[in-house]
């Protein structure tokens, strides 16, 4: 077995977590599969996998060589598809993560357009709440809202979100709208916290910085019930900006303390592996980069 083919076994136990499960997606035996890893790492010369009886892991040096075997072979792939002449065909798989209202209100119709325009492409999404490892969860682009630390990751900003304070017009006709942050004391709000408990809501940057923990009547995990209830009266919630676009427009919410608010968030584009990326993910991050900037709500 040449060098090659042992790069695409070991990407197969690696992705399939197991030598059985990844001999049955290359059609070999169990023993052959575990012959060529073993060959791979005597020639390496270190450890790629953690084996049990039950799974098997990468080790740190396994991570780094996986992400190289896959760049090498999605560059011979689409090396013979050039030769070939079908470079234009956009082929195989993609992984996407984002947040999950975000995904749902601007990844997930971009995936939808780009799979129409690439037939032989395959998406699969992950809208979580959270970060994504990308590498454990094999996504090859993720949408990032935060200020990102430095990393080995390709980073590309697309535009930016306000922490904003809302409340139904009516809501603020009938108990006025807050003049300060302090003013948050008199009224109605709605705590949307992850972490089961209320968070406190920071004003302003710097030196200036006003933290208020506002008295609330309900508690909510989740963006959109937060929304929902401000757009029903029941109080204030604060909320990212893109997340009340639609609210915004059909003026079912409003936006108070804007003098206060902390400084916008970045939102990014990442992938992991720049311009050695297989085709169909450079395509897709241009693709994604271009409509995301051309979102009003994202500015």
């Amino acid at each position: 077995m040449d060098r090659l083919d042992t790069m695409r076994v070991f990407v197969a136990v690696a992705e399939e977590e197991g030598f059985a499960p990844a001999a049955r997606r290359l059609s070999m035996s169990p023993p052959a599969v575990t012959r060529a890893v073993s060959a791979l790492e005597e020639r390496i010369g270190t450890r790629l996998l953690h084996r049990t009886t039950r799974i098997v892991r990468l080790t740190e040096a396994g991570a780094r060589f996986l992400a190289d075997c896959k760049r090498i072979l999605a560059e011979i792939e689409e090396a013979e598809a050039s030769a070939a002449g079908s470079h234009a065909a956009l082929r195989g798989p993609l992984g996407v993560t984002a947040p999950v209202l975000f995904g749902r209100m601007f990844v997930a119709p971009i995936v939808f357009d780009f799979l129409a325009r690439h037939p032989r492409v395959s998406a699969r999404t992950l809208l979580l709440d959270r970060v994504v490892d990308m590498l454990d969860e094999g996504i090859d682009v993720a949408v990032r809202i935060a200020h990102l630390r430095d990393s080995s990751l390709t980073a590309i900003r697309v535009g930016s979100v306000r922490r904003v304070v809302c409340a139904s017009p009516g809501y603020l006709a009938a108990r006025g709208a807050p003049a300060t942050p302090a003013d948050l004391a008199r009224l109605d709000t709605i705590s949307f916290s992850q972490t089961g408990a209320p968070e406190e809501w920071s004003f302003g940057s710097g030196a200036r910085v006003e933290k208020v923990l506002p008295p609330s009547q309900l508690l909510v995990n989740t963006a959109d019930v937060a929304i929902a209830a401000a757009a029903a009266g029941r109080g204030l919630a604060r909320v990212l900006s893109y997340q009340i676009g639609p609210e915004l427009r059909d003026g079912r919410l409003a936006i108070v303390l804007p003098a206060f608010e902390p400084p916008p968030v970045p939102i990014h584009v990442v992938h992991p592996e720049g311009r050695l990326a297989a085709a169909r993910v450079r395509a897709f991050v241009d693709f994604l980069v271009e409509r995301l900037r051309a979102e009003a709500w994202l500015r």
